[in-house]
């Protein structure tokens, strides 16, 4: 879902992927089919970067060197070093996402183009159900320029759950009904909650709102700093409260226009609207016979749907071109699928949109996006099959919850491991989680879902500067939405330089290849009113192989694996 796949960095309320019941448990089946090589993995003699760190060494962090920055970054200067002179073949990425401004100056450049197909003629041409698919699909439809709101997965399946047993108890249902009501109470319970904490978030932000204009009042001008709202000396109990609280927000560098965009989105929020339908597409949701549907408009809602730019500027904005940012990989087409709405997204425009870049040729994927219920996962578990079948690798964000998906209690979707106790169902996906510029305790960002058999990777994705539509922008926010894209990046690369490498063994040599952090680390979502120095624990129990993606390593390994030195 498009807002609740991103932390905003707003400092006002953090907006995370939802979860629910669950009885997995996951492990990686992956095995070995190549020596570890000695590879620079061992950091326990690093020390962190003393100083503040500059805006512009802020933006350029995830792609610094832990041994000559000091900073966790994936050491992609030393990566494209070791690879200078060898041979590279062109990959095709797939990002299923929010759509992507393929017009964007940083992007245009890396776009997949059809070549099956002849731009604007009305027709097939290439006989695959998407008319002038020139770039990709919008599975999402609408015009050029049209936002794409929608219900999320629980709003949906509680409203439809209401119809059959609202007013209703236990005793008055039918005994081959129990289960589906036992599932109705659950839902019900679950939204009711949710619908609550979107209120409580709105009612939050006009109370700031209504803050800045008593402190606008107050100080007689239109405009203030945070040193104007310093000076403030009230007895009025009420002004004293909001000028606390625009104090404490302005000082985490958050802005009048960041409070009053983000209060606009959730008035137009529909995401617990039980009488919205927002599906313009004309197909049911819930019928998988009908499968042309969309249109090829993959930009979307432009400017205000930036989620899926900044996931495709992270993999592949041109690089060493002079302008914006370097994306990780070069030698990369960008093809875009447009299936993530500003809610949760529908398993069947998810399975058809990977069935998509898998029949064009896309040979990594990045999916950062989820939701906690998935009422047709059977038709996403087919396509992550289809792509395992056709090696192809899937790359996933882990969430943004700050919580352990190891847990029985927890499911995000998709997943690969659907049954408890099973090993993963298919062997060609990556789930990922973030991290920050700080190689410490805080090292772990603190939203990100973790878990030692679910999680196979942590990558940068605390302040990540990227490619946004408005006015070829750029942009730094961050979510495991953008740590996603960085293995991504870095598993096109390793299919560039090592084309004979299949999915299973990229997936191998990101789990394994990248570096250690033996210290231990603030687990995300710890901290508290109650807690506030937050659990510990060793960063090495948090992910499969407890380590942090690493682009130059990575190569390393695929070089081994390949050509046996």
């Amino acid at each position: 879902m498009k807002i609740n796949k991103l932390v905003l960095g707003l400092g006002l309320v953090s907006i995370a992927f939802t979860g629910c019941k669950s009885t997995q448990v996951a492990t990686t089946k992956t095995k070995a089919t190549a020596t570890i090589p000695a590879m620079l993995t061992a950091t326990d003699a690093i020390v962190a970067k003393k100083g503040i760190m500059t805006p512009a060494e802020i933006k350029a962090w995830p792609h610094m060197d832990i041994f000559k920055d000091s900073v966790p970054g994936i050491s992609l200067e030393r990566a494209y070093d070791f690879v200078k002179g060898k041979k590279a073949t062109m990959v095709i990425v797939g990002i299923i996402d929010s759509g992507v401004d393929v017009e964007h100056e940083d992007l245009k450049d890396v776009v997949w183009t059809n070549p099956n197909e002849i731009a604007g003629n009305g027709i097939d041409d290439d006989k695959n159900g998407y008319i002038d698919d020139m770039h990709g699909w919008n599975f999402l439809g609408g015009e050029k320029g049209a936002l794409a709101p929608e219900q999320l997965e629980v709003t949906r399946l509680y409203k439809a759950a209401k119809v059959r047993f609202e007013g209703k108890t236990i005793t008055e249902v039918a005994a081959t009904d129990k289960a589906d009501f036992e599932m109705y109470q659950e839902l019900k319970e679950v939204y009711l909650k949710k619908a609550a904490g979107g209120i409580e978030t709105l009612d939050r932000m006009n109370f700031l709102m209504d803050a800045i204009t008593s402190i606008k009042s107050y100080l007689g001008k239109e405009d203030f700093n945070l040193s104007d709202v310093t000076t403030i000396k009230t007895e009025d109990t009420k002004l004293g409260e909001q000028v606390a609280a625009i104090t404490a927000i302005y000082g985490r560098g958050v802005s009048e226009k960041q409070i009053s965009d983000y209060r606009e989105s959730l008035l137009s929020n529909k995401q617990y609207d039980l009488d919205f339908n927002g599906r313009v597409t004309g197909d049911d949701a819930n019928d998988w016979s009908t499968k042309s549907y969309g249109n090829n408009n993959v930009i979307g809602g432009g400017k205000d749907e930036l989620h899926g730019t900044h996931v495709a500027g992270i993999v592949a904005a041109s690089r060493n071109n002079g302008i914006g940012m370097n994306g990780v990989a070069e030698n990369v087409q960008i093809m875009t699928v447009r299936a993530v709405p500003d809610g949760d997204e529908y398993d069947k425009d998810v399975a058809l949109a990977i069935r998509y870049v898998v029949d064009n040729g896309a040979k990594v994927v990045n999916m950062s996006f989820g939701k906690a219920y998935s009422p047709h996962s059977k038709w996403v578990y087919d396509a992550m099959k289809y792509a395992e079948k056709h090696d192809v690798l899937l790359v996933k964000a882990a969430g943004n919850n700050g919580e352990d998906i190891d847990l029985p209690s927890y499911v995000h979707f998709p997943t690969d491991s659907p049954v408890k106790g099973s090993l993963e169902i298919v062997d060609n996906i990556l789930t990922v989680g973030a991290m920050t510029r700080h190689f410490d305790e805080n090292l772990c960002s603190s939203f990100s879902n973790y878990g030692k058999t679910r999680v196979d990777i942590f990558a940068p994705g605390s302040e990540i500067y990227s490619t946004v539509p408005k006015d070829n922008g750029y942009l730094s926010i961050q979510g495991t939405s953008m740590a996603s894209p960085e293995v991504a990046g870095v598993a096109a690369l390793v299919r560039s330089y090592y084309p004979s490498l299949t999915a299973p063994q990229v997936k191998y040599i990101i789990i394994n290849s990248g570096i250690e952090f033996n210290r231990e680390v603030i687990i995300p979502g710890t901290k508290s009113k109650e807690n506030k120095e937050g659990t510990r624990t060793n960063f090495n129990d948090l992910s499969v192989n407890g380590r942090i993606l690493n682009a130059y390593n990575a190569l390393v390994m695929a070089d081994i694996m390949v050509n046996g030195k």
